[in-house]
């Protein structure tokens, strides 16, 4: 019996000091009220060499589901809110690159992979032609394998993954920064499937940086919140959460979930907040359909300054005259850096 307790203790140990380091690194988040505001182009934003920009475009119902059917004459876009002509519509269905890309800290062992589980539900989700690649990152991101389409590889690689469970680093920004990097030698279309706390202790510049280069990007974002269950926590789980959700806490876990929705909004992506495992499968049974379907317009830019350039797309109609716009929600990236200003 003496054995017994001191096995015991010596996990409850263990996963105390995997909760501190978590707590730990959410005390290290930055104020990013001020890196918000005006940042300077990163070297690495992607640029327009010829005069048009595509932009991808997703609408879905009230229940998530892809609105097929639209015409060229549904959709309105506009360059710095002035309405542009299309040059180009198709209804895009191909394979997909999906990154998923993993937090592997104190807090995501903490779950004890619960969201590992529900993450089949997007491999099985995907069609056979779909390439899939599973990163994970703390203080960087390391690659675990790399696109594929043989699922069952992609599965043993999450059945693979190790937490660093140390007093380290969470780096979000930067890590996406290098994602990011990484995907600009992929083809295709691309979407990065981000499993996080939204908890980022990246220097405090690397948000506002990373920000402009999301608007511009050709890269997705879906975000899955993983802080549901710390939030929240299962009465058989209580051991290994706080003893008590304080305000500090709180206030940390919405600046997290405001970074998620931040990331994902500005690439015409969304962010999900699940808190069970059944939310969790059905996050990614919406994520494996949305990563296929969308709508690919394209338009001549407005103008040759090298500035960046709001887009807005609007739908005029949906399913006839007297059909409401407003249970459909549209998703498409929100700038584009314009060509540089032709030389003299």
């Amino acid at each position: 019996m003496g054995g017994l307790n001191n096995e015991v203790m010596r996990l409850l140990r263990f996963a105390g000091v995997a909760l501190a380091s978590f707590w730990f690194c959410i005390q290290a988040i930055p104020s990013r009220a001020q890196s918000q505001q005006a940042s300077p182009l990163p070297q690495g934003a992607i640029r327009v060499s010829v005069d048009r920009v595509n932009v991808g475009v997703i609408v879905t119902d009230a229940q998530g589901r892809f609105v097929e059917g639209l015409r060229r004459e549904d959709f309105q876009v506009f360059d710095n809110l002035a309405q542009q002509p299309l040059t180009d519509f198709t209804t895009v269905e191909e394979p997909a690159q999906v990154l998923l890309l993993i937090e592997a800290g104190p807090a995501v062992y903490l779950l004890e992979g619960g969201h590992l589980q529900a993450a089949y539900s997007l491999l099985n989700g995907l069609s056979a032609g779909d390439r899939v690649a599973v990163v994970k990152y703390a203080d960087v991101p390391a690659a675990i394998i790399d696109f594929t389409i043989d699922k069952l590889a992609a599965e043993n690689a999450l059945g693979e993954l190790r937490f660093n469970l140390g007093f380290g680093s969470l780096n979000l920004s930067s890590s996406l920064s290098t994602i990011l990097d990484w995907l600009t030698k992929v083809k295709g279309k691309k979407t990065v499937v981000l499993l996080s706390t939204g908890v980022d202790t990246s220097p405090s510049n690397e948000w506002g940086v990373l920000l402009q280069r999301l608007k511009t990007s050709d890269v997705r974002i879906l975000a899955v919140s993983l802080t549901g269950e710390l939030k929240n926590p299962q009465p058989n789980r209580k051991k290994k959460t706080p003893a008590s959700n304080s305000p500090p806490a709180s206030m940390q876990f919405d600046e997290a979930d405001q970074l998620l929705k931040g990331i994902a909004e500005a690439t015409g992506g969304r962010a999900y907040f699940p808190k069970s495992a059944k939310e969790f499968s059905a996050a990614y049974a919406e994520i494996a359909q949305l990563v296929r379907h969308e709508y690919s317009l394209a338009f001549v830019p407005a103008a040759h300054d090298g500035k960046i350039h709001s887009i807005e797309v609007r739908i005029s109609s949906l399913g006839g005259a007297n059909a409401s716009t407003a249970s459909y929600r549209v998703d498409h990236r929100q700038a584009y850096l314009a060509p540089p200003p032709d030389p003299q």
